[in-house]
């Protein structure tokens, strides 16, 4: 969908209006107003703070379905599985997030009404005495507002994913890992000129991807990449979502490069699913600062650290993940290392040194910029051979 933007009119601006007045962020203004105005703008950029989304002002897809979910309030509706789409909203999620609370096992609060979140209400009916049937309608309320938290002293999705990378030892090899080169098809990204050539995110995405696969193919992982190098058709991120889950990664990390209108911003930043409130993924947080630190210490780019986002790429995603934005295009200095095939292998190297950080317990970390990653490709062939 394109955008809606300032100075658009119509029924959906009316929609957009009437929801961000439901949620105390834009004064009701009568029904006949159907123009999206400087002070709509502002609204939908407080909600998109306040949700961790792109702050742009503008309702595009993602917008509007944050938009769309943040309508509902727990008890407004009964909750249910719905197959083959299945019921979202915020409703769900503060369900979610009760049921993790009550030490229920819901997986990531997504917001999504799916068999796991079925299997844990289900689970709690069966535990107070209702009629298990998975879904939350009034007797499911009446029995979760007489209850209190069971779980105390951090979120338990969190923990588990926590206790699974402990548990899985240090060794890369047979843990799979999903490479999603950014943008593809006819989303190019960000494109700039540069003399007679013509510099597009897209393909430098693609070939750092393809160079991340290779190196981790060689350390012993399983590699997924989620395209090509020139699909016929756009992949939505909620696409690449569904596709890793389908496929089951231990890891997700999705491959941009950024870019902005003043050509003095540069620098690489790392994304991890989260909110301002406190909530975020423990392991995925880990995983974007191993990646940060390791990329600034290998290349020299700026640091424009790491920053927590609810993007569906990062919310939908079952496995750790994270979203790594390698320099800015539109930076001349930045654009200049990033076409030079050395460095972006020093790129790949600083990812695939962090993703083996990342199965060191702890305790056992090394410092950034230690890892040699040859030596990782050595001991795999090692053991081949043994």
């Amino acid at each position: 969908m394109r955008p809606i933007r300032r100075g658009d009119r119509g029924p959906a601006v009316r929609e957009i209006c009437s929801i961000l007045a439901g949620l105390d962020l834009l004064t009701a203004r009568p029904g006949d107003s159907d123009e999206f105005e400087t002070v709509t703008e502002h609204a939908v950029r407080t909600f998109q703070q306040l949700r961790g989304l792109s702050v742009d002002g503008q309702v595009g897809a993602e917008t509007w379905r944050a938009l769309d979910a943040a309508r509902w309030r727990l008890g407004a509706r009964t909750l249910y599985q719905a197959i083959p789409d299945p019921l979202v909203g915020e409703d769900v999620h503060t369900l979610q997030e009760r049921m993790l609370e009550m030490g229920y096992d819901v997986g990531r609060a997504d917001g999504v009404y799916g068999a796991r979140t079925a299997r844990a209400v289900a689970q709690f009916q069966r535990e107070v005495g209702v009629t298990s049937d998975g879904a939350c309608g009034p007797h499911t309320m009446n029995a979760l507002r007489r209850l209190g938290r069971k779980v105390i002293g951090g979120r338990p999705q969190w923990l588990r994913e926590s206790d699974a990378f402990q548990q899985s030892g240090p060794d890369l090899v047979g843990k799979m890992i999903i490479i999603d080169p950014g943008h593809g098809g006819p989303d190019a990204g960000f494109v700039v000129p540069d003399g007679t050539l013509r510099w597009s995110e897209a393909e430098l995405a693609y070939d750092l991807a393809a160079r991340l696969e290779g190196r981790l193919a060689a350390a012993g992982m399983r590699v997924h990449l989620t395209r090509g190098p020139a699909p016929t058709a756009q992949l939505t991120d909620l696409a690449r979502a569904h596709l890793a889950n389908e496929l089951g990664g231990d890891l997700f990390i999705s491959l941009h490069i950024d870019g902005h209108a003043n050509p003095e911003a540069d620098g690489v930043a790392t994304y991890h699913y989260g909110t301002d409130n406190g909530v975020t993924s423990t392991v995925g947080e880990r995983l974007a600062g191993l990646v940060q630190r390791e990329i600034v210490m290998r290349t020299g780019l700026r640091d424009c650290q790491t920053h927590a986002k609810t993007w569906e790429l990062l919310r939908l995603t079952r496995m750790p993940a994270v979203r790594v934005e390698t320099g800015y295009l539109t930076s001349a200095k930045d654009r200049e290392r990033l076409t030079n095939p050395l460095f972006r292998d020093q790129v790949v190297e600083a990812i695939v040194a962090a993703v083996q950080r990342m199965y060191y317990p702890v305790d056992q970390d090394v410092p950034t910029g230690s890892i040699d990653v040859r030596e990782l490709r050595a001991m795999v062939a090692a053991g081949a051979r043994a």
